[in-house]
């Protein structure tokens, strides 16, 4: 049977159903109640695994690496960083230059090398914690929507096609062989059975998820405490600091003697300095009230048949990956990565940038 056929086929079934004298066949109060979990669960997955990268990584750009990040390559030492810079990090090399720049004769810049260098230490735990995470909560949750949810909304759709061919064929008995009633009868009855089967073994196996989920409190743990013990010693070094300044007497500041100045004579009356001339003003040169500022010419923009938005204020980049414009700017659309942030592409340059930012002039589609 072609594809139209099958269509055909299961338009009249729908049809039959809707409005066949006889009733269609009902599925268990037991099964539909396994069926709302289910449902349940998988909202429930989907949701936590994008609110925990998110929580992981609020940068887009940096969201968008942990999700593509190669687990496998971790755990086999392959990979030693996740592949973006943590913010503690870039905290960190900034005072770790600015401490440098201003010498070992500062306190500030002691300060700041000791704090930098501690910010640096945070990154590299940052980094861990970010791949136990992945590794051990992500993916497995990841792998749960993609396989078990996936299989069991494919039997339950399978089911469905063989309960609504069952009872159109149950209407026509009488006029169709009872074999081909019984073996349509059959095919649901074990469509049924194994899409029953694959949602018991999900939900009888949720300890699972709660491993899952301890192994994220676990990491979380692991890093709080080496957080706390490298926050414990920069505070520590901080104070011996303070007390090793107070300690040591204050430098007096002691001006250098003047050098006597000969004035001369005095040969211009605002003490010697020339005065530069006033320059003449023109009536070509001068302003007038009914004069209007010269308008910079329009910015260009692309074709209005993809999608696209218009900046509506100047947005400075701050992290890796997202795309700085200015007022009046056409950006072009290529994916929205969540409710808040867009990723597009201006210039040449493609990178994240904020929905508030723009007004979508085309809308990139569903």
């Amino acid at each position: 049977m072609g594809p139209v056929a099958n269509f055909l086929h299961r338009v009249l079934e729908l049809v039959s159903e809707k409005v066949g004298g006889a009733e269609g066949t009902k599925l268990d109060e037991d099964f539909k109640e396994m069926e709302k979990k289910v449902d349940v669960t998988s909202k429930a997955v989907t949701e936590v695994l994008a609110r925990t990268i998110e929580y992981l990584q609020p940068n887009p750009a940096s969201r968008a690496k942990l999700t593509m990040l190669n687990t496998v390559s971790k755990i086999r030492g392959q990979v030693k960083s996740p592949g973006y810079p943590q913010s503690e990090g870039l905290l960190g090399e900034c005072m770790l230059r600015h401490g440098k720049e201003l010498g070992g004769e500062s306190n500030f810049g002691d300060a700041l090398l000791d704090a930098g260098e501690s910010m640096k230490r945070l990154a590299e735990v940052k980094d861990s914690l970010d791949i136990e995470v992945k590794q051990n909560f992500i993916d497995p949750l990841q792998n749960l929507c993609d396989k078990d949810l996936k299989e069991i909304q494919h039997h339950l759709k399978k089911l469905e096609g063989r309960r609504l061919d069952f009872d159109y064929k149950k209407k026509r008995q009488g006029r169709i062989p009872d074999e081909e009633l019984r073996q349509a009868l059959e095919k649901f009855e074990e469509s049924k059975e194994v899409a029953e089967t694959s949602m018991h073994n999900l939900l009888e196996t949720d300890i699972e998820q709660v491993s899952q989920l301890s192994a994220l409190v676990d990491a979380q743990l692991d890093y709080h405490r080496q957080a706390v013990q490298i926050l414990d010693e920069l505070a520590d070094k901080l104070k011996r600091r303070m007390r090793d300044a107070s300690s040591r007497p204050k430098r007096e500041y002691k001006p250098k003697p003047r050098e006597p100045f000969d004035l001369g004579e005095p040969e211009q009356s605002n003490g010697g300095f020339p005065c530069a001339t006033a320059p003449k003003i023109t009536p070509s040169s001068s302003f007038r009230s009914s004069d209007k500022p010269i308008r910079t010419p329009s910015r260009s923009m692309p074709p209005l048949d993809q999608p696209s938005c218009k900046a509506l204020y100047d947005f400075e980049p701050e992290n890796a990956g997202e795309l700085g414009f200015h007022e009046g700017d056409v950006i072009t659309l290529t994916n929205q990565i969540d409710e808040n942030w867009y990723e597009g592409m201006l210039h040449g340059q493609s990178g994240f940038f904020p929905l508030s930012y723009v007004e979508v002039l085309v809308p990139l589609p569903q």
